[in-house]
């Protein structure tokens, strides 16, 4: 008998009556002959109410405190989803992230999976039961509730369905993957398959559909993976390595990035201790640092710029200013109101003249650049917000998406 992991957000689960629904997809699929898994992330809005009410209690909640809270969101929806299953007659067990085997290491709200003790899932799995497992949630070395983060649910999935080695599917509230957003580019165009590296690379850039972690463990143990609406009414994409049945288009899709903040650090004495201490005190205060860029030395000194979330420019303030005590000389300028948009396809790695077009594109249309960063499959550009828009529906009839 074969075994599917599916997986389902949070709008999908949003309301009892749309449980009664998945219940049903879950049954079908039962019923057509294969063992099921399901993965399921809290309902609705649940997660952001949650966090609410620990801001109201504590303006510093402690992040141990917050999986514990976190994770009761999924765990709300799992023994619902179960208790569905069993009033339409079919056999069924929840699981927490620890019931599940899901063991897990890092800081708190921010875990990783570490490995998947797959055996209580297998045994319920003989016993033909559908195995409803809490997304987003493990278990740590100490024994402590830990979550995972953004998308903590799809990660989940993909990981057990690597320890099944079975194929992973992620319904959600859209029917597939796009070569850009629907909302900023209303005529993109769904894309039937999509390569692994190509939508680590989308999804590392901003494309909001599936999380980076997620699709690495998909390429590192071949798992493939769908990406469908959750009512299965229309074909979804396809997530896997790329063979002859897969067209390769020079460009598969382009992503965009609001609330971009741009610093630069200028007459930094030139010493690469000085580079390194500037990012060592913005990485110690987990500042996530983008597009970097440093001008040749001239007299000896030179400048560095980096492009980072605006959410950190109070962090970031405080790290210059510290730094500014050990290298006096040092200023800087910070620029906002930036969005980053990148151009993504495995195509770029063997065909010439993406880079060119693009520059046309930009010189033709009066759009301007800051920065621009580089790797073997994409370009990216950092814009002024206000071009965001026409930029993108540029590049998308440019470039045929």
């Amino acid at each position: 008998m074969a075994t599917v992991v599916q997986k389902y957000g949070g709008s999908s689960v949003a309301t009892v009556d749309k449980i009664k629904e998945i219940a049903k997809r879950l049954i079908q699929e039962k019923e057509n002959g294969n063992n099921v898994v399901v993965v399921v992330s809290a309902m609705g809005k649940t997660t952001n109410g949650l966090i609410d009410m620990a801001n109201q209690v504590s303006k510093n909640p402690s992040k141990r405190e917050m999986d514990m809270l976190l994770s009761t969101g999924e765990q709300v929806t799992i023994s619902l989803l179960t208790m569905t299953l069993k009033s339409f007659g079919h056999d069924a067990i929840s699981l927490t992230g620890f019931q599940a085997g899901i063991l897990t290491e890092g800081s708190h709200t921010k875990n990783r999976i570490k490995d998947i003790n797959i055996e209580n899932v297998k045994n319920y799995l003989k016993e033909n039961k559908i195995v409803v497992v809490a997304g987003f949630q493990g278990m740590n070395e100490n024994g402590d509730i830990t979550t995972l983060g953004r998308g903590g649910s799809d990660t989940t999935a993909v990981a057990l369905a690597a320890k099944l080695k079975c194929p992973c599917e992620i319904y959600t509230d859209v029917d597939g993957i796009y070569g850009i957003d629907p909302r900023l580019y209303p005529e993109a165009k769904k894309l039937d398959y999509i390569t692994y590296e190509e939508m680590m690379e989308m999804a590392s850039l901003g494309s909001g559909i599936m999380e980076t972690r997620s699709v690495e463990i998909g390429l590192r143990y071949n798992v493939p993976i769908y990406v469908g609406l959750n009512s299965g009414e229309k074909n979804g994409t396809y997530i896997k390595e790329f063979d002859e049945t897969m067209e390769q288009n020079l460009v598969t899709g382009v992503s965009a990035t609001d609330n971009i903040l741009m610093v630069t650090l200028n007459n930094i004495p030139y010493n690469p201790k000085n580079i390194s201490s500037i990012f060592e005190s913005l990485a110690v205060k987990n500042v996530n640092i983008d597009m970097i860029s440093q001008t040749s030395p001239s007299n000896n000194h030179v400048d560095v710029s980096f492009t980072t979330s605006k959410d950190d420019e109070s962090i970031i303030d405080e790290a210059i200013s510290a730094l500014k005590s050990d290298i006096p000389e040092i200023d800087y300028i910070k620029e906002s109101n930036l969005a980053k948009v990148s151009v993504v396809g495995t195509g770029m790695r063997n065909q010439s003249g993406v880079a060119s077009k693009i520059f046309n594109i930009f010189a033709e249309n009066n759009i301007e650049f800051k920065q621009i960063t580089t790797s073997e499959i994409s370009i990216s550009y950092t814009i002024k917000s206000n071009d965001k828009e026409k930029t993108v529906t540029i590049l998308c009839k440019e470039l045929g998406l």
